[in-house]
């Protein structure tokens, strides 16, 4: 069965590339689930292998990935610069054929010519990775993981080779990890899968050094039948090169990321099949950063430790990637669906470049965040990404608010629970909005002394416009007038009374033959009453906010906009503005509620 449906999954991958992108940005996303699950390849309109795979803030990461002939013995990196650490073998390197990527995934694609002799076609190898978007599955989306398949075509045998370094767990080479190799099954049935784990040997809770994460264990995984290998970087990639396979060997020396570097490594031989008039073989592994608790936050209650929501379905890491490593072909057919609609319309908006731009945008945005809470009160928490690290940035959701209306509206309502939490509680003391929700993420302590940055014009209409956007989407009489197509299906979820959210995901659906999917975002009567109760509830803040705007905002005083690069200004013309799009929209959010005198007062 999985033999088929790694056919299938191949299939699904090829076609997204003959189908995907034009544009050939110079930086494109790899593995990109969370502010600190986050791995990019920079100067990506050059080859692959001339330089290391990044995080965000541009600092290198080890990921290196090399193939080998053995009818010739010769060594071909695909990623990273593992050939700088080769001796006793070979190097050559692949024909690039360059690089496609949708929404959800990226593949590089190389072509290894005369690898067994003149006669021989040649060997088709495409790289991807994959971070599915599924707009109808929060809990997929939750997973803090990424998938890795390398799809070898030819009629020789090809021997495939990865691994990853420290630096993936901490900022400071210097900082001592531990590691260690398992084999493990799907609630303790016979293993499938094995896996590298590795930390640091001491962590700091919800700490950072150049805004890498110094907590969390990171989990690479493959299947039963690949060789392990632990060691200095230049013994096991040497011991591949020679060999063509790592030894199932576990160097126990824990050190220091920089030193000896340690690696762990995995390899899978692939032999074609001479029956076969087109041989595909595929190995996919995966990569996942699990961190318990993701962040702290002060919340109503105070100050809270705020696990992951996967937590909630999954008893433990073995579990969560158990179920994660063998929904690849449902996480391909979601990420999949979801690629081909987004294409769509996007070029209906636009035109084939813009359908690339906002294909590009989409890991981005989403790279940017973090599920954590329960099924019964989910929350979205995000990072400003590439700027100072604040946390919850209003002014930062506001411009991917159209990205989250479109793919998943409750994922914006999720983004802004914390902030409305945070500030029903009383533990803000100005009148308007809060800038964001902490100084630097992933400490969401608030600023209880009122001394957050100072654009109290450019919050409150960024509030209120996405609040009345999250309004609007729970409020369409059919499915044709939904703000997302993904709201529309499945059925309204059922819930346990009583909850403590008002948007809970409730009992997961399967739809089209795929379970753990969300049930239906509003609409009708239901829809309606969601969006009267949820605005009830913070009606003293809208009202409060807004009162701040027609107070203010006609000729806003000296401040900041979002655009704080700029500085301080006063009658800034674009904060006048979304001032009093910001009053409009409490008119609107007022009628929802039922109070009409505010209603007509506000438009």
């Amino acid at each position: 069965m999985r033999s088929s449906l790694a056919v299938l999954a191949a299939a699904v991958v090829q076609a997204a590339v003959s189908a995907a992108s034009t544009l050939t940005p110079p930086v494109l996303p790899l593995t990109v689930r969370n502010p600190y699950l986050s791995t990019w390849l920079g100067d990506a309109r050059e080859v692959p292998w001339s330089k290391w795979p990044m995080f965000y803030t541009g600092e290198e990461l080890g990921l290196s990935l090399m193939v080998q002939i053995p009818s010739t013995g010769t060594v071909y990196p695909l990623l990273g610069k593992p050939h700088e650490f080769v001796s006793g073998a070979q190097v050559e390197y692949p024909v690039y054929l360059g690089s496609k990527y949708d929404a959800s995934m990226t593949n590089l694609t190389y072509r290894i010519d005369s690898a067994a002799s003149s006669a021989a076609a040649p060997v088709a190898i495409t790289v991807s990775f994959l971070s599915p978007i599924t707009p109808t599955s929060t809990l997929r989306q939750s997973i803090p993981a990424s998938y890795i398949t390398v799809y070898v075509h030819g009629d020789v045998p090809v021997n495939v080779y990865m691994d990853l370094n420290g630096r993936w767990v901490s900022g400071d080479a210097g900082s001592q990890i531990v590691w260690q190799h398992d084999t493990f099954g799907f609630k303790g049935k016979t293993p499938t899968l094995q896996k590298w784990q590795f930390r640091r040997q001491n962590e700091l809770l919800l700490s950072e050094i150049r805004d890498r994460a110094e907590w969390g264990t990171l989990h690479f995984a493959g299947p039963a039948d690949v060789q392990y290998h632990s060691g200095d970087a230049h013994t096991v990639r040497s011991i591949f090169a020679t060999n063509g396979a790592v030894q199932n060997v576990n160097d126990e020396g824990f050190r220091a990321i920089g030193d000896r570097e340690p690696v762990f490594a995995f390899s899978k031989s692939f032999k074609p099949d001479s029956k076969a008039k087109d041989t595909h073989n595929s190995v996919t592994f995966t990569i996942a950063l699990i961190q318990d608790p993701v962040v702290q936050f002060a919340s109503a209650r105070g100050l809270t430790f705020m696990r992951p929501l996967w937590r909630s379905w999954f008893a433990d890491p073995e579990e969560l990637l158990s179920f994660h490593y063998n929904d690849f072909t449902d996480a391909v057919t979601l990420a999949s669906d979801y690629s081909d609609q987004l294409a769509k319309d996007a070029y209906q908006s636009g035109a084939y470049d813009y359908v690339d731009i906002v294909a590009l945008s989409a890991r981005q945005v989403m790279g940017a965040t973090t599920f954590s809470g329960t099924p019964d009160d989910p929350i979205l928490f995000l990072k400003e990404i590439s700027s100072n690290g604040n946390f919850q940035t209003i002014d930062v959701i506001f411009p991917s608010f159209p990205f989250f209306l479109y793919t998943n509206p409750r994922w914006l309502a999720y983004l802004l629970e914390p902030l409305i939490e945070h500030m029903l509680s009383g533990q803000y003391p100005n009148t308007y909005a809060m800038h964001d929700l902490g100084t630097h993420f992933p400490n969401a302590t608030g600023h209880p002394d009122g001394r957050d940055e100072y654009m109290p014009v450019e919050e409150c209409g960024n509030i209120l416009i996405m609040g009345l956007a999250i309004v609007n989407s729970l409020r369409y009489a059919n499915d044709s007038a939904a703000s997302s197509i993904w709201s529309t299906l499945g059925v309204p979820p059922k819930v346990s009374e009583p909850h403590s959210g008002y948007f809970p995901l409730g009992e997961l659906q399967a739809l089209s033959g795929i379970d753990k999917q969300d049930g239906k975002w509003g609409g009708g009567a239901e829809g309606e009453r969601l969006a009267e109760k949820w605005v009830q509830r913070s009606y003293r803040l809208w009202t409060q906010w807004t009162g701040y705007l027609v107070e203010f905002s006609l000729e806003p005083a000296n401040q900041l906009s979002t655009d704080d690069f700029a500085g301080w200004l006063a009658l800034q013309t674009n904060l006048a503005l979304k001032g009093i799009i910001g009053i409009n929209a409490m008119s609107k959010l007022a009628e929802v509620a039922g109070h009409n005198t505010d209603a007509a007062y506000f438009k």
